[in-house]
């Protein structure tokens, strides 16, 4: 089924939603059209001094993942995490007028941008030789770490992946553009993470994910396993029992999410349910409705608040995928009706719904499609904002200070 369209411009939807603010509207447009960088942009970009990209887990729309910038900041101080977008698909430009970064739409500036300064440990290398920034990557205020980067479901056994993924075809083309390793040595963890805080107050939170891994005595026990070995390495660093470390996993057990708890740092969990609504699911995640199933997810993640506690754990969504054709829902708002439906209910058992907005990257079986409209994003947005509100729920360790590409979580600071 095809979803009927009518999508308002930027200016209209600002015009109808007045209190929604005007950055982080601008951020969910960059977002989801995408942005190109122009020559004059890329000359303004000094690898010396700017984050360069590589170092993500997922890659972009063009297909290409170095030579370019790895985000920006905006001026409210939050950052931007962008994807790379040919031009056919109508992206915001990044140009560059007197000396100056600016987001560019139809050859007129719109917001001025600076590019992330790069972290002084991304420049050295273990002792076993391996690029720090290839350990531990970053972002203006969190580190993130990924100790195992392939997914086992798009191996030949587990299910076919999830169709807006592009995570192994990623690895494939880090290993070989930029020596991306696919696990982690521990002493490599250690070292990296060593020089990273000789930084002192950059970092406010640290991100552990990885690929899932279904192996094991029963499924998921060897990513339990890998887990506790990385996170107890990182904790090594530190004198308190917890630290502000979010782990995004795969929904696993309650028996396994309380070893994880008990035997190391971690003091929140993200379990990716990637879409809300089950019939989407199957069809989006058919790896993890294979291995886990839509009903158990959301009840590990019940399981998951009894182990890690009250505004602990919530789960990511890719917001707009349901709307990827063919699909059941014939509107936007029948859409959006369905996703804030299962939000409230995951909220009312004190689990909260976040997204990001989807990009069809390149390297995922969704390549080319398209994503929703600006009104659609808004709406989710506030629509998500105003469930954790009304359910008093806190999302502090996942918000526009740790990581910044949730577009319901940027509105924590100002709703």
């Amino acid at each position: 089924m095809s979803v009927q369209r009518s999508e308002l411009t930027f200016d209209e939807v600002a015009a109808k939603y007045p209190d929604f603010p005007r950055l982080p509207l601008l951020k969910i447009d960059i977002q989801r059209r995408g942005v190109l960088y122009s020559d004059a942009a890329l000359e303004l970009f000094d690898p010396a001094v700017h984050q360069g990209g590589g170092t993500h887990i997922f890659g972009n729309r063009d297909g290409k993942i170095t030579g370019r910038p790895e985000g920006m900041w905006l001026r409210d101080g939050t950052s931007l995490v962008v994807t790379t977008a040919p031009i056919e698909q109508n992206p915001y430009i990044i140009d560059a007028i007197d000396g100056k970064l600016y987001v560019a739409d139809q050859g007129k500036p719109i917001e001025e941008v600076f590019y992330w300064e790069k972290p002084d440990y991304y420049d050295k290398k273990t002792s076993g030789g391996i690029a720090m920034q290839n350990v531990i990557s970053a972002r203006p205020q969190r580190l993130s770490l990924s100790p195992y980067r392939y997914c086992w479901f798009w191996s030949d056994e587990g299910g076919g992946g999830c169709k807006f993924c592009d995570i192994v075809s990623n690895l494939k083309q880090a290993k070989n553009e930029v020596a991306m390793p696919t696990k982690l040595d521990l002493t490599d963890i250690r070292e990296t993470l060593n020089e990273a805080l000789k930084e002192r107050g950059r970092y406010t939170a640290i991100c552990v994910t990885g690929g899932s891994d279904i192996r094991g005595e029963t499924p998921f026990d060897s990513e339990a396993d890998y887990y506790i070995e990385a996170l107890r390495a990182v904790g090594e660093s530190f004198s308190a029992p917890k630290i502000p470390i979010q782990l995004i996993c795969t929904a696993m057990k309650k028996d396994q999410l309380q070893r994880i708890y008990d035997n190391t740092p971690v003091s929140s969990v993200t379990m990716d349910i990637e879409t809300l609504d089950e019939e989407q699911f199957n069809r989006v995640c058919p790896g993890k409705a294979k291995w886990i199933g839509y009903k158990e997810m959301k009840r590990r993640l019940f399981d998951a608040v009894e182990v890690f506690g009250e505004n602990r754990v919530n789960t990511g969504t890719v917001g707009g995928v349901e709307l990827a054709e063919p699909t059941r829902f014939r509107s936007e708002d029948e859409a959006l009706e369905r996703y804030l439906s299962e939000a409230d209910d995951l909220a009312a058992h004190g689990v909260s719904a976040i997204h990001c907005v989807w990009n069809p990257n390149q390297g995922s079986a969704f390549a080319g499609r398209r994503n929703g409209s600006l009104e659609y994003y808004v709406r989710l947005a506030q629509g998500l904002q105003e469930i954790r509100r009304r359910h008093n729920l806190l999302i502090d360790f996942d918000d526009y200070r740790r990581c910044g590409n949730h577009p319901d979580t940027d509105l924590a600071r100002v709703f």
